[in-house]
């Protein structure tokens, strides 16, 4: 089967991140399960391509159990995150399993992030053209909200999910529209490089606490 660009920038960069960050993921995995109890990994069903489930693969940043204990949507005063996950989850460190992802083909590098499958039924047909391709570490909505948590904890609405819904899920879907009507290798390529700026400055300020 002949890879196009996109598949072969996947694989090339899922490969490399994973083989260079290996002494990460150990380093990762020993503090999750010092920390607190439970599995190193979290896998929780997304909807992907063509509308159909895979299990998204993160480093566990919650307690054992959390989706059982509360909603899909997450902020920073979330009482589920143990100590471990909070560090991981400021510095993106609990994403990067999601290499794992990509090199299977269930995510691509750059793409629509993946929803759970309980929001399946709110898309509009238009709408659902969202799942015409891979699912993706990153896009344009996670720029806009790379500090999602922080948005949900600020926002003064108690249940994280209701927040979620009335202030990143509109926008988040229509810059995922976005981005799907306008792909391109060169626009996946203008993501990463942003993504990476985005990373850089904010998590550089958060280290000072300056955010």
């Amino acid at each position: 089967m002949k890879l196009d660009a996109k598949r072969l920038l996947d694989i090339a960069v899922a490969g490399g991140t994973l083989a260079g960050l290996s002494p990460v993921f150990i380093a990762v995995a020993a503090w999750i399960k010092l920390d607190s109890k439970g599995p190193v990994f979290y896998r929780g069903t997304r909807i992907g391509q063509g509308a159909k489930p895979f299990k998204l693969m993160k480093f566990r940043s919650m307690v054992q159990n959390a989706e059982a204990i509360g909603g899909s949507s997450t902020s920073d005063a979330d009482a589920r995150i143990t100590r471990a996950g909070r560090f991981l989850r400021t510095y993106k460190l609990d994403e990067l399993p999601q290499f794992i992802n990509v090199l299977k083909g269930d995510m691509s590098l750059v793409g629509p992030r993946p929803q759970v499958m309980s929001y399946l039924e709110r898309y509009t047909e238009d709408q659902k053209q969202i799942f015409s391709v891979r699912p993706g570490i990153t896009d344009w909505a996670s720029i806009k909200f790379h500090n999602e948590g922080e948005l949900l904890a600020a926002s003064g609405i108690a249940d994280a999910d209701e927040a979620y819904d009335r202030l990143i899920h509109p926008e988040k879907t229509e810059l995922q529209l976005q981005y799907v009507r306008h792909r391109g290798f060169w626009t996946d390529v203008q993501i990463l490089l942003e993504t990476a700026k985005t990373l850089v400055r904010t998590r550089a300020a958060t280290a000072r606490g300056t955010k």
